[in-house]
């Protein structure tokens, strides 16, 4: 599938990874829809990005909104063949703090913003694909999740974030193997310590430090890199049901 044909929903598509995908689709040509919870940030992005770009507001959470978000994005692009999940949050906190066991309600909230909403927005973005026209492979769409390096080597304190994202791992496989009938990819990636909003507000010496443990290139990484890794997942047919590690073959220490 080439980009100027793709007609994408990318959740958390306001900033950061989302966001710099959103940038390259559209300027190879293609349409996107930025599903976002900050309304703000979305007029701002469609802004940027102009005429090929719609923001719509949901929480990839509500069952309900996602579908209705899916159906009204594909409306506004005519089509939709590529689903890109960049949604989450990042819910630090230890299983036993200094003010008692953590909460099983933060607990929860990594889990259903990142696990739960991205298989919400996959499952109603498969539901629209599955009625698409094939091209010569057979292929109707692709679905892109986003997990982290923490899904593998989580750190202390990362507990319900690891435990969400290593979800999101774990169903990248059986998901594309159901999907393949309907000719639907199901690809995700795991990026390593990248510059986004959340990095940017940190000291420059906690930032410098960030870089430093990345072996080569020592540096955080830059959502434009994600943004081309989705692409090529996009571009490249014969990638289907694995996970790639975008990190500078860095591995996590336990804290």
């Amino acid at each position: 599938m080439n980009l100027n044909q793709t007609k994408a929903i990318i959740t958390g598509g306001a900033s950061g990874l989302g966001l710099a995908c959103a940038r390259k689709i559209v300027a190879e040509g293609g349409q996107v829809a930025l599903l976002d919870i900050n309304p703000e940030s979305g007029d701002a992005a469609v802004a940027e990005l102009g005429n090929n770009a719609h923001f719509l507001p949901v929480d990839v959470s509500d069952e309900v909104a996602v579908a209705e978000a899916v159906e009204a994005a594909t409306e506004a692009n005519g089509g939709l063949n590529v689903a890109i999940n960049c949604a989450g949050v990042l819910s630090p906190g230890r299983v036993l703090g200094r003010e008692g066991p953590m909460p099983l309600e933060h607990f929860s909230r990594a889990v259903t913003v990142n696990l739960i909403g991205s298989f919400n927005v996959a499952k109603a973005a498969a539901n629209v694909m599955q009625g698409n026209p094939a091209d010569e492979d057979g292929q109707r769409g692709v679905i892109i999740n986003t997990a982290s390096i923490a899904a593998f080597e989580g750190q202390i304190g990362q507990s319900a974030y690891a435990a969400s994202k290593a979800g999101i791992v774990g169903m990248t496989l059986p998901m594309a193997r159901e999907l393949a009938r309907f000719g639907i990819r199901v690809m995700t990636i795991a990026p390593g310590v990248f510059l986004t909003p959340m990095v940017a507000g940190l000291p420059d010496e906690i930032k410098d430090a960030l870089g430093a443990s990345v072996p080569f290139p020592s540096r955080l990484g830059k959502p434009a890199e994600f943004a081309e890794t989705a692409a090529h997942i996009i571009e490249n047919h014969y990638l289907n049901g694995s996970v790639i590690r975008l990190d500078g073959a860095v591995r996590l220490a336990p804290k």
